[in-house]
């Protein structure tokens, strides 16, 4: 997923709404987006839309869950379990060790579990950054850059946060599951979106969380390759493939493994937008 919007499940109205702004992807917020009063009601809200038919051309829905250490969060994995809906992906906060991950996974099915996307927001869960993203049944890992610099006491620009995306980034290559950045708050400021958005793609995202749908464009452009990427891979691949396992060059330069896997990302990324 290269954009991710999330919609608060406590106005359920939203949901379908968001289904059609264009993301990849749409995370029903059982967590943040709604009042403390209002958990019921959103919980069955979120339930009664996974049960919804999609379309295969549809954006992938899911939800994200309060944190399972409360009670809240093991009533919306009892409703999921419970329930008819089928969601494709699940979302879990204040993820800090991955032995959180193995008994939700357990307790929905083992295989037959959502796909599972923690949320790394503290410095504990940092800590243990690889070991969650290798965990069974994890397919990507969400930032949560606003509770990280809650915990460290440090402000959310790009400097005090660097070190943690660049350990994420690092720990989402190793287990090889997708990376997506925290969403860019300030909804008006879209040459911030796209100057923040293109150096988390650089440090090796792979998508971003979105607040608003007019964020989605700018995020899905910015993980998008452009035409000169593109051209540039297509004939970095040509070439190599014309070498036939020989010394290959481009552009006079000796073309080695990393070049040849990076132009190969380029390509599948294209493929997926």
């Amino acid at each position: 997923m290269r954009s991710l919007l999330f919609v608060p499940g406590s106005r359920p109205a939203r949901i379908a709404k968001a289904l059609a702004a264009g993301a990849d992807g749409v995370c029903g917020d059982l967590e943040d987006a709604g009042p403390p009063a209002g958990k019921d009601e959103a919980r069955e809200a979120v339930m009664a839309a996974l049960a919804e038919p999609r379309t295969g051309g549809a954006p992938r829905l899911g939800f994200r869950i309060n944190s399972p250490r409360t009670p809240a969060g093991l009533a919306d994995l009892a409703a999921y379990a419970r329930g008819d809906g089928r969601a494709d992906f699940l979302m879990i906060p204040k993820v800090s060790h991955r032995e959180e991950l193995v008994i939700i996974s357990e307790a929905l099915g083992g295989p037959d579990a959502p796909p599972l996307w923690p949320v790394i927001e503290s410095a504990l869960g940092l800590k243990h950054a690889y070991d969650i993203a290798s965990a069974p049944g994890v397919e990507g890992v969400l930032f949560g850059g606003a509770d990280y610099a809650a915990d460290l006491a440090i402000t959310m620009d790009w400097e005090p946060l660097l070190h943690a995306r660049g350990v994420l980034a690092a720990a989402a290559a190793a287990a090889g599951v997708e990376l997506m950045d925290v969403p860019w708050l300030d909804v008006e400021d879209e040459a911030g979106l796209a100057s923040t958005t293109a150096r988390a793609r650089a440090l090796g995202f792979t998508g971003r969380a979105c607040i608003h749908p007019k964020q989605i464009s700018g995020v899905a452009a910015a993980f998008t390759p452009g035409e000169d990427e593109l051209a540039r891979a297509r004939a970095i691949m040509e070439a190599f493939e014309k070498a036939e396992g020989g010394a290959a060059l481009f552009n006079g330069k000796l073309i080695e493994l990393p070049v040849i896997r990076a132009a190969r990302r380029t390509l599948a990324a294209a493929r997926q937008a």
